[in-house]
């Protein structure tokens, strides 16, 4: 007993909108970072990931989340961040991910920070607030 969480649908309705339902799958993280970005002024390289986002979509549609009724409240979070890494604006980018009971991923992020980081300890402490106040 437990709950199964996918988003199927939504999936499949974005890929037939767009042509892509016949796709192959590939990794999507770096993509999907890469792509938001540069929605302003993309090129050739920006829509072949975008494609590649479709191919994935495709290959996990019914692929979810399972949370089984006995699972703990054990919540645990992790951040991370480069420092200067965009090389257009030389802002860092953070990441988190959250898990529930250990192992159950609840939420995972990573986005170009806001300011301009000064060092790597201050582009950490920007990552860390954001990834807390996902948690809270």
């Amino acid at each position: 007993r437990g709950i199964f969480i996918n988003q199927a649908k939504y999936a499949q309705e974005i890929l037939i909108k767009h042509g892509m339902t016949s796709c192959d799958s590939v990794d999507l993280m770096h993509d999907t970072c890469y792509c938001a970005r540069y929605q302003a002024k993309s090129t050739e390289k920006h829509l072949t990931a975008v494609k590649r986002i479709f191919w994935y979509l495709k290959d996990t549609i019914h692929m979810g989340l399972w949370y089984p009724k006995d699972t703990g409240f054990e919540l645990t979070a992790f951040s991370d961040s480069d420092h200067a890494g965009c090389l257009d604006s030389r802002k860092s980018t953070s990441g988190g991910i959250q898990f529930l009971g250990g192992d159950k991923l609840v939420s995972w992020s990573s986005k170009k920070q806001d300011c301009t980081s000064m060092s790597f300890a201050e582009a950490e402490y920007v990552s860390l607030s954001a990834c807390c106040a996902q948690v809270l």
